[in-house]
């Protein structure tokens, strides 16, 4: 299908910020099922905009600006998808996946996720994409869909005990288990076209990809319980939501900072003073 996207972040800071460095990832790529047909970055200021690739291979955008009141950052453009059954091929693989094995402060299993683990996998036994279905589910029905109770620093831990948050939130969970059962996962950012129409979305979306022998990544879903599709665009990838956030930066002096996302994903047609910046979320 044909995906037009729309990103927007804004931040204002009262006082104006005597400088700031954001660094953005919102610009997707093309492998196997994605073809990137039109995209573009604008900046709301005149600031230096430099483009390279991160270790992971992500496209990353690093503006530095002097001072200012606010600042927008839109990334917009056309992306042409195809169903590949949750399966990613034909994309850049700067990393073995053993490396994604590696575990962050985000994505560290407890005792009682640990212990769910070690169940599914005796009952999965050498099924690991069994295992993996298995996992989504429950994670799925362990959690609540909910925007409060959890941040953009919220580790798998804090919301497997609360029982809600966001996709990070599930997507977290779900890396940080796989892992415990000695499967490589990885955290993905991107846009997902909800099933329900609602085209205008408060945030971009994200899953996890995990290493299935003799399949290689396959992306789950755990938030909406799918395996990835068309209605999937990939942006950036990561060992958690730190390495693949849209936009994160540092700014220098100002005060209170207000951050602002809008989103929208629709269908076009088919066929063809240093203190952390506000890091927004998946929902």
């Amino acid at each position: 299908m044909r995906l037009r996207i729309s990103h927007s972040t804004t931040y204002r800071y009262e006082p104006a910020a005597t400088g700031a460095i954001q660094i953005i990832r919102m610009t997707p790529g093309s492998h196997d099922g994605q073809y990137v047909a039109e995209w573009q970055i604008d900046v709301s200021t005149d600031s230096r905009l430099d483009m390279h690739e991160d270790a992971f291979g992500n496209v990353t955008h690093v503006i530095t600006h002097g001072p200012l009141e606010d600042l927008t950052i839109t990334a917009e453009g056309l992306v042409e998808t195809h169903d590949t059954g949750g399966v990613l091929k034909g994309a850049d693989e700067r990393f073995p996946p053993s490396f994604f094995l590696r575990q962050t402060p985000l994505t560290t299993a407890n005792a009682a996720m640990a212990g769910i683990v070690r169940d599914l996998r005796a009952e999965s036994e050498s099924d690991v994409l069994g295992f993996l279905h298995t996992l989504m589910m429950q994670v799925y029905e362990h959690m609540t869909f909910d925007e409060d109770p959890t941040h953009s620093g919220t580790s798998a831990v804090e919301a497997f005990n609360l029982r809600r948050g966001v996709c990070q939130d599930y997507a977290h969970i779900f890396i940080a288990s796989a892992r415990a059962g000695g499967i490589p996962a990885r955290f993905v950012s991107g846009h997902f076209l909800r099933s329900d129409g609602a085209v205008h979305q408060e945030a971009g979306h994200a899953w996890a990809e995990a290493f299935i022998p003799d399949l290689g990544w396959v992306g789950f879903d755990a938030a909406n319980c799918i395996c990835t599709t068309d209605a999937h665009v990939r942006v950036a990838l990561g060992l958690d939501y730190l390495g693949a956030a849209p936009v994160r930066g540092t700014r220098y002096g100002g005060g209170h900072e207000t951050l602002t996302v809008k989103v929208k994903v629709e269908q076009v047609g088919r066929g063809g003073g240093q203190s952390q910046s506000q890091s927004q979320r998946q929902s």
